[in-house]
């Protein structure tokens, strides 16, 4: 798949043609409300077999063909490259489809195998309808090979709401999180309803997280955290209580999510995340923790100095690394997960923790801030296919801040007051996907469920296999 960005005048009939796809499956893969309109800059995934890939710094032609599974010639003659030692950051190559032609007696099955790739993918890029007829001679575009990661999203809403999302996007993931227990004073846990989520989970072969935390928006939950982590009796307790959950609902992991710890608490509460392993382990469990977005280990703020990166990466069996929130609903308007801010708390996160324990978090909502900000004033969250909408019905133009890979636009509503809303669409997509890649983690975290993004889970299924453990 490639993404094309809209210009002036445009229509959707005249990308079909371009590209040679037909219009109904532009719509679909970008779930178009009105095809007949089309914001100025918007992001369009366009479902062809062949792709781009930006050159970065350090790069070779020998690991780019490699990526994509095709041959180093095959590139320098699509791209004509005089000298196949010398790339520069920032080229964009055109990345040829493999093609393979059909022998005497061959089968998509065998031919998939071979390939690395599955019958499905194959019967979808090829247009096949009858997958037990294919022809020799038959010329078969080949998609290119991808990456396993494993995938993770919390979602807030429970019972049928947040079994609902976990059906529809289900197919794409690994984990499903409903968020969250809430710990008490006593190492009890505040109930939730998640029955029909767990139920979905299990029917799609996700595995249900169980997530467990010290706050809520009304409490930052400090003291809380503070007096569990004193006591080794009441975190018996309150893992006893996990057990028991985790138990009686068919949780298979835990994810703990202790936040605006004290600093003086750091070491109590790695004891307690040791502890927290060993009944866990003992049980076949996993254990997952979410962390602040540090870029060094000195990092000052009630929010980082407790998450002791080295710590986490060894006890814990993966970490979710909450890069998010930078354009906080209460502060001023800004991209909220930027990649050139991801980009630092990785380079610090891959000394600490080992690649294969990181899930990068990334964020699937939009938000639109009133302007001027006026501090504490809250910024409306919707969804990136509302921010879309918005931006067609009040005739934006669509920007794209390249720094942070994150599109934004101001438009003027009914009452005269100015907007400024950021959001995500295929291209920032396209640009956290990379640094997954870039870095060799081992996957995304999506927080939260429940805002339509459909561009995102398109482009995720195009760029990576995804693990499936239920």
């Amino acid at each position: 798949m490639i993404v094309h960005v809209v210009k002036r005048g445009e229509t959707l009939w005249q990308l079909a043609q371009r590209y040679g796809v037909p219009l109904e499956r532009i719509v679909a893969a970008n779930e178009l409300s009105d095809p007949n309109r089309l914001a100025v800059g918007q992001a369009l995934v366009i479902p062809v077999p062949y792709r781009y890939h930006t050159v970065r710094t350090g790069e070779t032609l020998w690991q780019i063909a490699r990526q994509y599974g095709v041959a180093v010639e095959a590139i320098i003659q699509a791209n004509r490259i005089t000298n196949p030692s010398l790339l520069y950051p920032g080229t964009t190559l055109f990345i040829p489809a493999r093609i393979h032609t059909v022998r005497s007696g061959e089968t998509l099955a065998q031919i998939a195998l071979f390939y690395g790739v599955t019958v499905q993918q194959l019967i979808e890029v090829n247009d096949i309808t009858d997958p037990n007829r294919i022809v020799p001679g038959q010329r078969l575009i080949i998609p290119p090979a991808k990456p396993l990661i494993e995938v993770n999203a919390f979602t807030v809403d429970q019972g049928e709401k947040g079994a609902e999302q976990v059906r529809e996007v289900g197919r794409h993931l690994t984990y499903a999180a409903p968020f969250a227990y809430t710990i008490r004073a006593d190492g009890g846990l505040n109930p939730i309803n998640d029955t029909a989520f767990i139920q979905a989970a299990y029917a799609a072969r996700v595995v249900p997280m169980m997530t467990i935390t010290n706050f809520t928006y009304q409490d930052p939950g400090s003291r809380l955290a503070q007096t569990i982590l004193a006591d080794v009796a009441l975190q018996t307790r309150l893992l006893d209580n996990v057990i028991q959950v985790m138990r009686a609902k068919g949780y298979r992991a835990l994810n703990v999510d202790f936040e605006n710890v004290y600093p003086s608490d750091r070491k109590r509460y790695n004891e307690f995340l040791q502890r927290a392993a060993n009944r866990l382990h003992a049980e076949g469990y996993v254990l997952s923790t979410s962390l602040a977005p540090k870029i060094s280990a000195e990092q000052k703020g009630l929010l980082y100095e407790a998450h002791d990166y080295p710590a986490h990466g060894r006890i814990a069996d993966f970490v979710v690394l909450m890069t998010y929130e930078w354009g906080y609903r209460f502060g001023p308007p800004q991209a909220i997960s930027p990649v050139n801010q991801i980009r630092r708390v990785l380079d610090y996160a891959v000394t600490a923790i080992p690649r294969s324990k990181i899930m990068m978090g990334f964020q699937i909502y939009a938000r639109d801030w009133v302007l001027p900000h006026v501090q504490g004033q809250e910024a409306e969250t919707f969804s990136p296919k509302e921010a879309l909408e918005r931006a067609i019905r009040y005739g934006a133009s669509i920007q794209y801040d390249a720094a942070a890979a994150s599109p934004f636009y101001r438009y003027t509503d009914e009452q005269g007051r100015q907007h400024e809303v950021w959001f995500e669409d295929a291209r920032s997509a396209l640009a956290k996907f990379d640094l997954v890649k870039e870095y060799g983690l081992r996957g995304i975290s999506y927080w939260v469920l429940g805002y339509p993004y459909p561009e995102n889970w398109v482009l995720l299924e195009d760029n990576f296999r995804i693990r499936k453990r239920g």
